[in-house]
């Protein structure tokens, strides 16, 4: 215990205080400068609080109202990870310290490559500045940050893989992040020049209900519910049905079905988009509130096809449960409805999911069998509409409140069955 605090006491009372210190010292060297122009960290934050005539700062600054937030608030955890341990012997001490240094230097190579951009806009510099005006803090800083965090997972025998996790983690929330800011933009059109909107409103969301004369969100979202429910339990019924008779029965065609199932299952369902829609108008299903009818007759149409998942849950049912209520008097369907359905219940919630995601995200089919009758859009092909090329302009922040109003019963479902979804889809031994 005492050689392993030793070595600790080593790793952070050194190389963290050191990268700490040398951070605080390249706060007040210029990143970027071209001639009479020159730009560090600390004559940004003097030019926004009206201490430096800076040229280049002042210029930048104007459109970057949040300078002080986050160049004080890194400067205090380099002090932080400066300091904490030579004071504190903890291990969580040491710990912490290495976290602000890592999120102190996330912070300032952050706001330097943003500031560039800044520049860039300003005209100040060469469309080249990338290339030809970075200075050596601009490295410098992204050197520190590479080994504050090499020391840090080294330090918490984090591995390589957890790195990789963390940067395909930010990668997956950025676009997820962009929508939600973009659907709260006060701007309007379609091109913007900062990552963060410049003005706050909650209108893109009120005028996706207030105002349906071109585009009745309310009524799209309306169809698509009641067209995801419907097939969501004509779907759930037929998988849960076939793959209870793949498990439990055996019968003459069987395998072959199963292979069948399986390679056709490799192709595509919109392969046969075409041929569908030819069927259902030759039985006139694509007129009026049938088209709704024939949406839901096309999702769960083939449902039954997908049941490997569920065959794979019910055959860890053990089959003396079976036996034993045959022997009792039950027939196949009432040992798959009294029996088996109360014993599965996480495939069952994996099954609704799933029937439930696939209307509520496709556009394809609907796309093909509403064609221009915007009563039957589904919210799918409806938001689609907003981004045409007439509407773009206009609508582009109000596609972005759609997205978002969109995935919330999405992630609210998920989010409550999750744990029964995982279950369903790795299986458990029932007894």
């Amino acid at each position: 215990m005492s050689y392993n605090m030793m070595d600790y006491r080593k790793k952070y009372q050194i190389i963290v205080p050191v990268l700490s210190l040398l951070a605080l010292v390249f706060l007040f060297f210029p990143f970027v400068s071209k001639g009479n122009y020159s730009m560090s960290l600390f004559s940004l934050f003097l030019a926004s609080i009206g201490m430096d005539g800076n040229t280049l700062a002042a210029a930048t600054i104007k459109n970057y109202s949040l300078t002080k937030l986050i160049f004080v608030l890194p400067v205090i955890l380099l002090v932080v990870s400066a300091i904490l341990p030579l004071v504190a012997h903890k291990k969580s001490s040491y710990h912490i310290a290495d976290i602000a240094l890592v999120v102190s230097l996330a912070c300032h190579f952050l706001i330097m490559v943003s500031i560039c951009k800044k520049v860039n806009a300003t005209g100040l510099l060469d469309s080249k500045f990338y290339v030809k005006n970075f200075q050596f803090t601009f490295w410098i800083e992204a050197i520190l940050l590479f080994v504050a965090l090499f020391q840090s997972f080294k330090a918490t025998k984090s591995s390589i893989v957890h790195i990789i996790l963390a940067v395909l983690s930010i990668i997956w929330v950025s676009p997820i992040l962009w929508v939600i800011m973009t659907s709260f933009r006060g701007e309007t059109g379609s091109y913007f020049t900062s990552f963060w909107p410049t003005k706050w409103t909650l209108s893109n969301y009120t005028r996706l209900f207030t105002e349906t004369d071109i585009f009745n969100f309310p009524r799209w979202f309306l169809n698509t519910f009641i067209i995801a429910c419907f097939s969501c339990i004509i779907s759930s019924f037929y998988v849960l049905a076939v793959s209870f008779s793949m498990s439990r029965m055996r019968f003459k065609m069987r395998k072959p079905f199963m292979n069948i199932a399986l390679i056709l299952g490799m192709f595509p369902g919109f392969m046969s988009m075409i041929a569908i829609y030819y069927i259902l108008k030759g039985v006139g299903l694509t007129e009026g509130v049938l088209k709704m009818v024939s949406l839901v007759l096309v999702y769960s149409g083939g449902a039954g096809l997908g049941f490997y998942i569920a065959k794979g849950f019910f055959d860890t049912i053990p089959k003396s449960i079976d036996e034993a209520a045959s022997i009792d008097g039950a027939t196949k369907f009432q040992i798959f409805w009294r029996i088996t359905i109360p014993l599965s219940k996480p495939i069952i919630v994996y099954t609704l999911v799933t029937s439930f995601m696939g209307p509520w995200l496709d556009f394809i089919f609907c796309r093909v069998i509403a064609g221009t009758d915007a009563k039957y859009f589904t919210v799918a092909v409806g938001l689609w509409n907003m981004l045409t090329k007439e509407n773009i302009q206009a609508f582009y922040t109000r596609f972005f409140a759609g997205a978002v109003l969109v995935s919330i019963p999405i992630s609210i479902l998920f989010i409550a069955t999750q744990k029964y979804y995982s279950d369903g889809l790795s299986g458990a031994v029932k007894g």
